[in-house]
């Protein structure tokens, strides 16, 4: 009987081994892919254990890049941390009371109706301040009057209005709460999670970290956050850093995107991909966290941040590419 394990044993590391070698093997095939030519790094964990990861054109995956909007899921994180130290109360809490100080003098009632999950699921009514609107946003004396300024579009609640503003206006919630900048919270909150660490952040003109772009992350440190989610929270030594049911509320959908249809909850896309359910942060240019829970797997790719991802085929050039990833992993 024992023999028999052993050799079960051996033939199921046997077959593993082969799968990470074909997942290597898929990801030096994609420096040949012309519309793969934005592409910085790739890195594959399973199990909590990176069994492939690929640098092109120079890339390494422990180089810092911007992950531009996938910071918006980091944040998300924080205020599931802060609502479980008890600085927050929920996502039903109602932000008006939080930011009093700079609410317009002549404003809208229902902005007294917006909730911090309103926020995280792009719910918020507010005038979008992302894609043609960001300019004169960032441009502005101070970000967050300016966004609380902005005419509604829709009610509290309503469709999805995908805004930088938004989490923004949570990291001035979290400074406010925490007492600290949401850099050093996030730095204290988020440390026990090995090999993650933020770099540089750009701040606004009142020195409120932006909340949902311009973070600098190696895609290591990316993968580490994309870790402790799939893990439902935990560290790999077991310690609970994010609330488990925070991720399970995070991942749970509430709107989504009128481009691509895909759900949106706290922070997180949700789509199915290679037949699967998967979860996923996205920022401009393509900078991708995915986890697949079902399969244990989460992948991290980092791109020129440059150029756009969505309008040109090239986000979902990335989906295809975890597609294949997800086929190999499958594979007998």
């Amino acid at each position: 009987m024992l023999v028999i394990t052993l050799l079960a044993l051996l033939g199921f590391h046997s077959a593993a081994a082969a799968q990470d070698q074909s997942v290597t093997t898929l990801l030096t095939r994609l420096e040949t892919r012309e519309e793969l030519k934005p592409l910085k790094t790739v890195v594959v964990a399973r199990d909590g254990e990176t069994i492939a990861e690929k640098g092109y054109r120079g890339h390494t995956p422990s180089e810092s890049t911007n992950i531009k909007s996938a910071s918006k899921s980091i944040v998300s994180a924080l205020v599931g941390i802060a609502i479980d130290k008890g600085l927050l109360d929920g996502p039903e809490q109602k932000i008006a009371p939080l930011l009093k100080e700079d609410l317009p003098s002549q404003a809208d009632p229902r902005i007294n109706d917006i909730t911090i999950g309103n926020l995280l699921s792009m719910q918020a009514g507010l005038g979008r301040m992302s894609g043609p609107n960001y300019g004169r946003w960032v441009s502005s004396r101070n970000w967050v009057r300016f966004a609380l300024a902005q005419p509604f579009d829709d009610e509290p609640g309503g469709r999805m209005l995908y805004s930088t503003a938004s989490t923004h206006l949570l990291s001035a919630i979290l400074t406010k709460v925490g007492g600290k900048p949401t850099l050093a919270l996030a730095r204290e909150w988020l440390d026990p999670v090995e090999g993650f660490r933020i770099g540089a952040w750009e701040r606004d003109p009142q020195g409120i970290y932006l909340g949902g772009n311009q973070m600098a992350m190696s895609a290591r440190s990316l993968l580490a956050f994309g870790e402790l989610y799939r893990n439902r929270g935990r560290t790999a030594d077991g310690r609970q850093v994010v609330p488990a049911d925070w991720v399970e509320l995070s991942w749970r959908p509430r709107t989504a995107s009128r481009f691509t249809g895909d759900g949106y909850g706290y922070g997180w896309f949700t789509r199915r991909i290679g037949d699967e359910d998967v979860y996923y942060a996205w920022g401009y240019g393509g900078q991708m966290l995915y986890i697949v829970p079902s399969l244990n797997l989460t992948v991290v790719m980092t791109s020129d941040e440059s150029g756009p991802s969505a309008r040109n085929g090239y986000r979902d050039a990335l989906h295809g590419v975890l597609a294949e990833i997800i086929s190999t992993a499958k594979a007998d």
